[in-house]
């Protein structure tokens, strides 16, 4: 029997972050969309020197580390299944991600192409759920923060606190189907530790 298809948690500073029930105010942990949320799209970038920041990555990533919130990063690579990048074209983008922006506790990446019924692939919940799971977390107490409608869809899916921030590639009505939105990546760091009015309310 094919065992079924999974996720890469890849090797790093991955640390566990018992959750407190009641814990206070902040999300248990937040987690990024990798590219056009933390970094420029390029799209199937294998290449570390093309890694460049999203206006206000840093502040927003400090900003959460700063409130003691684990941070992680969930992140659909379809360029390994066609055959477009290799597991080390991966390790290294995300290394120098690291060296931009400091390690995260968790890299959860999906490795896999649009037709392979993985659970993982977003809008799928799964790079979500196995992130959580490796951080000791429960979903409903994480944010999900990205630039797309799958990403929003996948959080939603989890049962995250979802939060988009919209791009010139996002388009309008998945603007318009996101439960909570922010100008920027700093402003949606404040939306989820609880020190802004959210930007769109609830459906």
């Amino acid at each position: 029997m094919t065992p079924p298809l999974a996720p890469w948690l890849l090797p790093g500073p991955v640390r566990r972050h018992p959750h407190v029930p009641g814990g206070g105010p902040h999300p248990a942990a937040v987690l990024f969309d990798r590219d056009g949320t933390l970094v420029a799209d390029v799209p199937y970038n294998g290449d570390p020197s093309r890694v460049t920041l999203m206006p206000g990555a840093r502040e927003a990533v400090d900003a959460v580390r700063a409130a003691g919130v684990p941070v992680g990063v969930v992140t659909n690579q379809s360029g390994v299944a066609r055959g477009l990048l290799t597991r080390r074209d991966v390790e290294d983008v995300r290394l120098r991600v690291e060296e931009l922006l400091g390690p995260f506790a968790v890299w959860a990446v999906c490795p896999h192409g649009p037709g392979e019924g993985c659970a993982c692939r977003k809008p799928a919940p799964g790079l979500i759920l196995a992130a959580c799971r490796r951080l000791a977390v429960p979903p409903e107490r994480t944010a999900v923060i990205g630039d797309i409608g799958a990403d929003m869809e996948a959080a939603r899916a989890a049962g995250t606190r979802g939060v988009l921030v919209p791009t010139a590639v996002t388009r309008a009505e998945e603007t318009a189907a996101a439960d909570v939105t922010a100008p920027d990546l700093p402003a949606a760091v404040r939306l989820v530790l609880g020190s802004a009015v959210p930007a769109r309310e609830p459906r």
